[in-house]
């Protein structure tokens, strides 16, 4: 959700920019990864499966085909896979648009300029943390904060476009304005915040790493504070939280209330506007919905694999929802019930609500359905 805010970016139309026919490509690259991250949704690290060079560029041609607005390339940590230049290559050759999601920590002053010369669009490293403390125990090393910083560094001295991504839990929530500013001062262009979701390693966590509506909501004002602060300097986004343009809508929209709520239901997410490809060729409505196959791409073409009816539990969620809360919330059309993954590893139903989603707690009668 990017942050829409009356004196900052005004409220807009979000752009055609993708759809469920045409949809961005998250695609998994490799299993393998640096790093040990507590809530890693592909549990990467372990050999397994992965697509050869040669089925990687031939896959590259079907998100052509498609026509898809860009491609994320993502891992474990994609800098490990040896052919990533070729990949990004035949993309780019494609007129493909290329985005990396990576840790950040492999990208030596070598290989930011190999990226500055592939002619990478955008690189979203994550750092979880201003501190470094946190962000190595999080992640798994000791030293990953630095090597993610002076990755940063690197990719930004050879002139990429480089934004920040940051997992919001109950342990670092409060730190998202000092956050904002680090990220300011160090170049970035972006900060996204995901919400914690809870695919993969991240089902291990414990109930303490999953905020509260309280500070939820502390963290959405620090947020708005911060998009005033930093218009037209940085972008400030949002992930995984359908909810918070809900939220936004409810706090800033006034007269502008339904325009707000329209700008939500028209901003898409898993299924409708990305999708995902794990490294051995199957997909998924997105990266952290593994529990729900849409197809491979070694068994058929992308363009196949994306079949509106397979795809409908995600295009037309609010259809679906049989969760209390979310089935009667009168903001269902517009957020889509919010993170399925949440709501299916949580809350035991694809379906059903959507346990980190604030809105019926701090709005009460509002979220009612009428």
């Amino acid at each position: 959700m990017s942050f829409r805010v009356k004196g900052a970016y005004g409220v807009g139309r979000p752009s055609e920019f993708s759809g469920h026919l045409r949809p961005v490509i998250a695609w998994n690259l490799t299993w393998r990864c640096n790093l040990n991250c507590a809530h890693c949704y592909a549990d990467a690290g372990t050999r397994r499966a992965e697509l050869t060079t040669a089925e990687a560029l031939r896959f590259v041609e079907q998100v052509a085909e498609i026509n898809s607005p860009l491609l994320i390339l993502s891992g474990g940590e994609p800098l490990m896979r040896e052919d990533l230049p070729d990949i990004i290559r035949r993309a780019k050759e494609l007129g493909i648009r290329v985005a990396l999601s990576t840790n950040g920590t492999l990208i030596s002053p070598a290989a930011a300029r190999v990226l500055a010369k592939l002619e990478v669009d955008y690189i979203g490293v994550s750092l979880d943390s201003a501190e470094e403390r946190f962000h190595d125990s999080f992640r798994g090393l000791p030293g990953a904060f630095k090597a993610a910083i002076n990755g940063t560094r690197n990719a930004i001295a050879a002139e990429l476009s480089v934004g920040l991504r940051f997992t919001v839990t109950a342990k670092n929530i409060h730190q998202a304005g000092q956050y904002v500013d680090f990220a300011a001062s160090l170049g970035a262009l972006r900060v996204v915040f995901y919400h914690l979701s809870a695919a993969g390693r991240a089902r291990a966590l414990g109930s303490d790493w999953w905020y509260t509506p309280q500070q939820y909501a502390t963290f959405m004002e620090t947020l708005v504070a911060k998009a005033r602060e930093y218009a037209g300097r940085l972008e400030i986004e949002t992930a995984l939280g359908p909810f918070d343009g809900v939220y936004l809508a409810l706090i800033l929209g006034g007269s502008s209330l339904r325009e707000y709520l329209e700008f939500v239901r028209l901003s898409g997410g898993c299924g409708r506007k990305i999708v995902s490809v794990h490294p051995d060729g199957s997909v998924y409505p997105c990266q952290f919905v593994d529990f729900y196959r849409l197809g491979s791409v070694r068994e058929s073409r992308l363009a196949e694999v994306l079949n509106p009816e397979r795809l409908d539990p995600f295009i037309n969620t609010d259809r679906y929802l049989r969760g209390p809360r979310c089935s009667a919330c009168r903001f269902r059309h517009y957020c889509k019930g919010g993170d399925r993954a949440r709501a299916y590893y949580l809350a035991g139903d694809m379906f059903g609500d959507d346990p980190l989603c604030p809105i019926p707690v701090l709005f009460g009668r509002l979220a009612a359905q009428e």
